[in-house]
Parts: C-alpha cells; structure tokens; sequence
C-alpha cells in the first residue's frame, strides 16, 4: 500500500525581510540589463535632463552608467533614494490617478540595488560640490561632476546567480539596451541620448526635431515608406506614422506605441492597428508603425505592472475606435495620389500636431479624368452579385468610369495629367499596361477591380443588414458561459451579419443561419470569432469589421476576371476608377495591384547611358 502523505507542518505567518522583499520586487522589475537602463533613464528624463549618457560594459552584465544633466538630487534625500517605495512622483492617491512621470512607484533604485552593486552621485545648481552613496556600505563621500547626476550598476544578479544564468549573450543583452534608449529617443526629441559599450561610441541622437528624430531612430527608409496620421477626438489626440503595406514585415519589431510619452504594449491598441491593416496585409505580415497617444492622465491607468509597459484606459473602446480611423484614414490614400478619403477627421491646415504628423495628402485633380461607362463589364459580375441584399434590392454593381466621377470631359493628349497613365496594351490577359510621366504601370486587373468592387460595396451597404441563409440543420457547439452570454446579448448584432446564434441547453449554442455569401464555410468556427469580438471590443467596430469580410469574398466573386479581353477604353476607365479609389495600392487580401516600373529601371535594363 502507498504510504500516506503527511501534510507539511504549519510555518507560522511572519513579515519577510526587507532584503528578501526587495529581490522578489527585483524579479518583477528588473529581468536584463535593458530593465535597468529602461528604470535610470525613466528617472533622467523626470529629472528634466537634456543630455543622457548610457555607458555599458559586456553587454550591460559588468556594468551599466547612467549619466545625466538634470536637477540633481539634494545630499540628504541620497539615502532615501534608495529606500523601498521612495519617491519624490507622487504624494497622494489623487495624484497616482494623474501620474505625469515616467517613474513612481518608488521601487526600482531598491531593487536594483538588492541584485547589484550601485552607486550614486549626484548634485544640484546650488551644491558646492557632488556627493556620491554607496548602497553596500551607505557610505556618503564628496564626488567631482557637474549638476545632474550618475548611477552606476556593477555585477548585475551578483547576489542572485541562478537568475544570471538565464541572461543571454553579450551582444544580445547590448541590442535589448540599445533598443531600451531608442524607445525612449523616439518620444523625446528634445533630448540628447549616447550609448557606449565597453569605451566605444555606439550610438548617438542629437537633439532633434520630431521629425528629425524620427528619421534619425527609424531610418529614412521608414519615412519613405510610411505616411503621417494625426487625429483628435475630444480628450483624446493621436499623431504618428503608419508603415505601407507594401513596407510590412515579417517579424513586429518595427511597432512603437507611447501614451503620454511612455513606451507601452497594448493588446486594445495593437488589435485596432491590426484591424485598419486588415484588408490591406498580404498573409502573416506585421505593419510597421509609430503611434503617439496623448489622453488626459486620469483616463488612463499606468499602474498596472511593476514594468509600467502596461496600462488600462477608462474608455478602452473609444481609444480603440479613435486608432483605428486614424490608421484607416492615413492607409486610404493611394500611392497614385487619388482623392483622399470623404470626411477625413484631420485637418493638417488647422492641427497643432508635431509637423510630422501632418502632411496634406496630394489630391489627384478629377477634372481631367474621363468618366467611360462600360455596361458590358457591369454585366459581366453583376450577375454574380446576389440578386436581393436582406430583402432590398442589392447595391448597384460597380462599372468602370463610374460613380461620384465628375462629368465626362475630354481625354488628355498625354500620360502626365493622369497619375496611373494611359493604357497601351493588355498582357496575357492579366496584366494592363500604361505608360505615365514616371515610365511605365503594370497593373494586375483582376487584384485592382477587385478593391474597387470591395469599396463601393462597403460604400453601398450602408447600415443595412447582411442576406441570410437558414440552415436546413443547425451547427451547434459546445460554449463557455460567456459565448452564451454574449450571444443573448448580442442577438440582433449577430443577425446583422446574417447569423442567428441562440443558446440550445446551458453549454450549447445552435446555429440557425449563416451569410449567405459565405455558403460552405465553417458557420462554427465564424460564430466563435465574431462572440469572442463581440465580447472585447465595440459591437459596431466588430460589425463592421465581419460585414466587410464578407464584402470582399462577394467583391472577388464580382471582379473582372483573368483572360477576360479589354479594349484601350476598358483599361483607361480600369486606371481612372483605380485613381478614385481608396486603399487602390492593395487587392482586398493584401496583394499588390499595380507597380511603377521608372525610366530609370526601363534604361538600367537596357545598359543606356554606360
């Protein structure tokens, strides 16, 4: 027979010691030596310092010096500095709810002191001279340097050696601290940041404009190919950069987000940049972007983790909605220059944003477009676009040359009025050619005509409901509590979408109908996706985004197909319909829908001029 086991016997309850306290809020606070860079420059820049010297030896393992030019700390409060939960951030519950600074939780010189060897010095416009403290010995001596202080950070995990152990190369941990000063170099232009390693100079940013320094951090290559946004709603303001499509990535290593200031992770505002890149991103590809949120500090909660790159926002949805159309909004311009979108929240005329989130968007001038109505290619999908739409008559399918086009003029004699060119010829059936100012357009038709279906639709819909199709035998699947909940709550949001979920016993719900659109997928697994939306974020924006999933399988049914002959009229009312659309550079699942190839490329083919 198994022997029985014993329980334990009881330890009484005790305080821990201070040293142990400490080291456990270290675990928390301080993971690399990218932690501690991240916590001492927090403080410099709280400090009003303008100039930040980041000195590392072996990758931050031996040493990390943090230097800077601010106020300094008084001699006696040096002791202070070092006591657990000590600060000079907050004082009062009413202003942790408003915090202004990078630190305040009064935690972080503590434990670092607790895994490491620290010393600081430092002094104020007003001392005679620097003093600097031993954190061992609690030692307080005179120091030479001018106003502002220096915390130096020896043997990091010295006094924790299994936790040194899971610390990665030297050059890994050095590529984790740079990264931690450009995170902070990115939001703060008006500072001057140094990074040396083991007594070289490895990198720089001067002081800057925002423009500048974003260049200067994100190279000029992210500039070229992203396009400023900036909008405000209310309490709320939104500036930055969205990467283009076309400049995706296949690693997220290009994705910055600050909330007043701070370099956050957010899982609500990653999904809203996702969500406005969504029709737009070829496959797994990670757009790249900068996104500056300022909101008024008590709507927001940076007190969620030791780490501080967390936060919560009173109005999570409404910030969500707010990141979302400012990405859309910047994404709708095409490369080609088309109008920009109808009733763009931002004005870049009248916005006091950094300049660099502005930018007015190039508007392409419609009078020189020909309007050419094609009614043998609007029979051509308009048969494959359901006949009634939910009991209305369905939207007017799109012809090329049509729409809010303004009267038919008379065409130019030339490439140059018309940013995506004059046709010339029709390529395996598949590919138009032009030829503009630039050199020469290949567009694939199929992939462009499909967007324009993609848009008008959407345009078309409206707040109307999507067509339905009642299942002869209902889909049922095993629920949590909170699917049944959502889907009793959200019943005439699903119908909306053309889905009626309803619960058939406590743990499982039926599915009685599905879009008709989408006839033959997987009813289930789609009803799963659009409760677990539902549940997080605005149903409107989860709407919003399933209607126009299932507008793009109907827009792909509806484009011109391959091998499908045009005429040189066809092509061109193809391109003019293409400049007047947005969102035109990409098909509705990502791909390309149309290249420039230059003169340049056309002679370097060719050996011209060697």
């Amino acid at each position: 027979m198994n022997a029985v086991l014993q329980p334990p016997p009881r330890r009484p309850i005790r305080e821990l010691p201070d040293e142990l306290v400490s080291q456990i809020a270290a675990g928390e606070v301080v993971e690399r030596p990218a932690s501690v860079v991240r916590e001492l420059v927090d403080n410099a820049l709280d400090a009003g310092a303008t100039e930040i010297a980041v000195k590392l030896v072996a990758g931050g393992i031996r040493s990390i010096v943090v230097e800077d030019d601010g106020a300094g700390i008084p001699a006696d409060e040096l002791p202070l500095a070092l006591r657990r939960h000590a600060t000079s951030k907050i004082g009062s519950l009413s202003e942790l709810e408003g915090v202004t600074t990078m630190g305040f939780r009064g935690e972080a010189l503590a434990a670092i002191a607790s895994i490491a060897e620290v010393s600081i010095a430092s002094r104020t416009a007003d001392a005679a001279h620097a003093q600097r403290l031993d954190a061992r010995s609690g030692e307080l001596v005179p120091a030479a340097r001018g106003t502002g202080t220096s915390v130096e950070v020896r043997e990091l995990f010295f006094a924790t050696p299994a936790r040194r152990k899971f610390l990665k190369t030297e050059a890994t941990e050095f590529a984790h601290c740079v990264e931690a000063v450009r995170r902070h170099a990115l939001a703060r232009p008006e500072v001057a940041f140094t990074v040396w390693h083991d007594g070289k100079l490895a990198q720089q940013w001067r002081r800057a404009s925002a423009e500048q320094r974003v260049i200067d951090v994100l190279g000029e290559d992210f500039v070229a190919q992203s396009r400023p946004l900036a909008i405000e709603s209310g309490v709320l303001r939104i500036g930055g950069r969205s990467g283009t499509p076309e400049a995706a990535r296949a690693r997220a290593d290009q994705q910055y987000v600050y909330v007043n200031g701070r370099f956050v992770r957010d899982k609500l505002i990653a999904h809203g940049v996702r969500s406005a890149y969504e029709d737009v991103l070829h496959g797994g590809r990670q757009p790249a972007y900068v996104l500056f949120i300022e909101i008024a500090p008590d709507r927001v909660d940076v007190n969620v983790h030791p780490t501080k790159v967390e936060v919560r926002f009173r109005e999570s949805r409404e910030v969500h909605q707010a990141v979302r159309r400012a990405v859309e909004t910047a994404l709708a311009i095409p490369r080609a220059g088309a109008v920009p979108p109808t009733g763009a929240a931002f004005d870049a005329a009248t916005s006091t944003a950094p300049a660099f989130f502005a930018g007015a968007p190039r508007r392409y001038d419609g009078a020189r477009q020909a309007s050419l109505g094609l009614q043998q290619l609007s029979t051509l999908y308009a048969q494959e676009l359901p006949a009634r739409w939910n009991g209305q008559a369905a939207p007017a399918p799109a012809v090329f040359g049509t729409g809010d086009a303004p009267a038919p003029v008379t065409p130019a004699t030339d490439a140059e009025g018309w940013p995506l060119g004059k046709a010339i010829a029709q390529v395996a059936g598949i590919f138009v050619l032009a030829e503009n100012a630039h050199g020469l357009v290949i567009v694939d038709m199929h992939a462009a005509h499909e967007r324009i279906v993609y848009e008008r639709l959407k345009a078309s819909l409206g707040s109307a409901a999507i067509e339905s199709q009642p299942l002869l035998i209902p889909a049922t699947f095993a629920a949590t509590p909170a699917e049944i909940a959502t889907a009793e709550a959200q019943a005439d949001n699903l119908r909306t979408l053309g889905l009626d979920v309803a619960p058939l016993s406590a743990a499982v719900l039926a599915v009685r109908s599905q879009p008709a659109a989408l006839a033959g997928g997987d009813v289930v697994e789609l009803a799963r996706s659009v409760l677990a939306e539902l549940a997080q974020f605005d149903a409107s924006t989860v709407i919003q985004r399933a209607q126009h999933e299932i507008l793009s399988t109907m827009a792909c049914h509806g484009a011109v197909r391959a091998n499908r002959q045009l005429t040189l009229d066809e092509m061109n009312a193809l391109l003019r319909d293409m400049e007047r659309t947005e969102r035109i550079d990409q098909c509705n699942h990502g791909r390309p829908t149309w290249r420039q190839i230059t003169l340049k490329e056309l002679d370097g083919l060719f050996w011209r001029g060697r």
